[in-house]
């Protein structure tokens, strides 16, 4: 019987998981980026690393590596309307998917997926595929998540055109 309930548990966890990843695509994709900031754990790290393999993100050269002070910077900027980022921003339809469940403890869930984006700007679109790291703490009730890494599968290609979020 207890197997049947760490199952259910786990199921039910991952469940609100995916639910929680597919709010945070939806946010993103409106660009309701004050909202998708009371997601994040304050402590929360959001990555975008060059280097496919590495996990040591403070070490290495990221495309983002944004704690709280960041985030909150990187929005502001976004909706500032004063850079090109903000007055000329691309329209995003996110796909996610593919989701493994990694770690799973009371209070906190990794899961693993993959997302397809593709972003509209001046007439043409273009795709940004990632695999996804989201780690979402659950202990408060409400998940917040902890870490986000978007590890984009052209990382180590000149990229352009990413003046949004993943």
């Amino acid at each position: 019987m207890m197997d049947e309930r760490n199952a259910l548990f786990t199921d039910q966890t991952f469940a609100r998981a995916i639910a929680f990843i597919w709010r945070e695509a939806e946010l993103l994709d409106h660009r309701d980026y004050r909202v998708w900031l009371e997601m994040w754990d304050p402590k929360g790290h959001y990555v975008v690393p060059i280097d496919p393999q590495t996990t040591d993100y403070a070490s290495t050269l990221n495309y983002a590596y944004d704690d709280h002070h960041m985030r909150e910077l990187r929005v502001q900027r976004m909706t500032s309307g004063f850079s090109a980022s903000a007055s000329d921003a691309a329209r995003t339809v996110r796909t996610v998917s593919r989701f493994t469940l990694s770690d799973d403890s009371a209070d906190l869930v990794e899961v693993k997926s993959s997302q397809i984006v593709i972003a509209y700007k001046r007439g043409a679109s273009t795709i940004f595929a990632a695999d996804l790291t989201h780690k979402i703490d659950m202990s408060s009730g409400e998940p917040r998540l902890v870490e986000k890494v978007v590890r984009l599968i052209d990382s180590t290609e000149a990229l352009s055109a990413i003046g949004f979020l993943l």
